[in-house]
């Protein structure tokens, strides 16, 4: 779900979010340079991670699947943008604003939510980050399945990536293959 790149990349980024998280919402800009700086060589995999004690993170969660239902992964991107952009203002009738403002089939969203249809895609991304046993906090992301935690400088996700995907700097700045 939510895949971003291409379909056999050398590494697969997890990223586990809550968008009422402001550590989730720092950390945006740091993913926009790995897709920069990596592109087809990394594919992200979003992944919600709703926390209990965000009071509308569950809700605005499902409203930015029934965007990823809509308009896929763009619509997502824009939707996930606009919540980031408002985390103080996430009640349903916010929601629904963006939604209008992204041109969503505003009745198709309102039953989408009031069904909570896409909760239990939602609760499937929660049980997968549990069953890794790894203390999840938001943001939190597995990098070729190792486990990296927080809202850390580009540099780390720098090294962590290269380290995975097996590449070294050469001379002139060059990338190559381990």
């Amino acid at each position: 779900r939510f895949p971003r790149g291409v379909p056999d990349p050398r590494v697969v980024i997890e990223h586990f979010t809550d968008l009422e998280c402001p550590y989730c919402a720092r950390v945006a800009p740091t993913i926009a340079q790995i897709r920069e700086r990596y592109g087809d060589r990394v594919r992200f995999r979003w992944r919600h991670y709703p926390l209990a004690f965000h009071q509308h993170a569950m809700l605005a969660a499902e409203a930015a699947q029934e965007a990823f239902a809509q308009q896929g992964n763009d619509g997502f991107d824009r939707y996930r943008d606009a919540l980031f952009a408002n985390q103080q203002h996430l009640e349903p009738a916010d929601l629904e604003r963006y939604a209008r403002d992204q041109g969503l089939d505003l009745a198709r969203f309102r039953d989408a939510l009031d069904r909570h249809a896409h909760q239990a895609t939602i609760r499937r991304d929660m049980a997968a980050a549990n069953a890794t046993g790894a203390r999840i906090g938001t943001p939190a992301f597995f990098i070729g399945g190792r486990f990296v935690a927080g809202a850390l400088p580009f540099a780390e996700f720098e090294r962590r990536i290269d380290a995975t995907v097996g590449l070294t700097r050469g001379q002139k700045g060059h990338w190559k293959s381990l």
